[in-house]
């Protein structure tokens, strides 16, 4: 598959992860994935490294996802997850019209706590399109945060039905648009940005 290369060291790999692909299987076992598709792909190239992903994207979400070269730099990456230290931001498209312009959502997941900042970047015919920075990083956090709200993103089957919104959309609406973090070893500022899919260009274009 051609998985677009937004960043390459000797320690880490990012992609622009497509729509459609899952990270890692799911208790299904399924064997086509994002991590099982690149490390069959190292292997045809006789390279002797792994990939391992730090992070996790949902298969119907876009966009940066950081894998590293091997174990101990996953686990020097997990860390700075962990200590909150890297800066996620995604673009949604929501469904109806927000009515602030920016804001924080605080409602426990689990148990834990939760925090998602918003800024609604532009309003169109029956949705929002929104800029969205996760502080924390619960399951479906965004996705669930959004439907508490009112606002489900739009083509979520999950936590929305279709059924109650006239807007549709072929799949989950979610784009991993900008990673910001310090490499652990070289100490540099590391600023990343992925373009938008073309499904979500082309929805724009439609909408």
């Amino acid at each position: 598959m051609n998985i677009p290369v937004v960043y390459e060291d000797e320690w880490l790999l990012v992609l622009n992860k497509p729509p459609g692909l899952l990270t890692i299987p799911t208790p299904k076992k399924e064997s086509r994935t994002l991590t099982s598709i690149l490390n069959e792909d190292l292997k045809e190239k006789g390279l002797s490294y792994r990939l391992y992903p730090c992070h996790r994207l949902d298969r119907e979400t876009s966009g940066l996802i950081i894998y590293a070269k091997g174990k101990s730099m996953q686990r020097k990456m997990m860390e700075i997850f962990g200590q909150k230290k890297i800066k996620k931001t995604y673009l949604a498209f929501v469904q109806g019209l927000l009515s602030n312009s920016e804001g924080e959502i605080r409602n426990p997941l689990e148990g834990k706590i939760a925090i998602t900042k918003y800024r609604v970047m532009e309003k169109r015919k029956g949705f929002s399109i929104v800029e969205i920075m996760p502080l924390t990083g619960r399951t479906n956090q965004i996705r669930i945060h959004f439907k508490q709200m009112g606002h489900p993103l739009l083509g979520d089957t999950k936590f929305a039905f279709r059924r109650d919104f006239k807007l549709k959309a072929k799949r989950l609406c979610l784009h991993a648009k900008k990673l910001e973090f310090i490499h652990p070893l070289t100490k540099k500022v590391i600023p990343l940005i992925a373009p938008l899919p073309l499904d979500m260009e082309d929805f724009l274009r439609k909408h």
